[in-house]
């Protein structure tokens, strides 16, 4: 199936891509930059991104290994003022 008409990508070039990336390092994070560099080709109009980010989730190679997962502290609030100058 055509995932992306802009860059005629199908769902099995998604899957090649994510399952050799896993393949030569078990330790990447993929994201769908990753996949479109992969394939030598980058995004266009963005149309196609609900179903290509669709088809990445559903290739269980995709997975953040577990090592790497809950590595950022939990994000905390930042206050009114936080990061603002105040004018003189």
């Amino acid at each position: 199936m055509i995932v992306c008409h802009c860059q005629n990508i199908t769902d099995h070039d998604i899957n090649t891509a994510v399952n050799w990336m896993r393949a030569s390092d078990d330790k990447t994070i993929i994201t769908p930059g990753k996949v479109y560099r992969a394939l030598g080709k980058a995004a266009d109009c963005g149309g196609c991104m609900p179903l290509f980010l669709s088809t990445m989730r559903g290739n269980e190679n995709l997975e953040v290994p577990m090592h790497l997962r809950n590595l950022k502290p939990a994000a905390t609030q930042e206050t009114h003022h936080e990061r603002r100058q105040e004018s003189h």
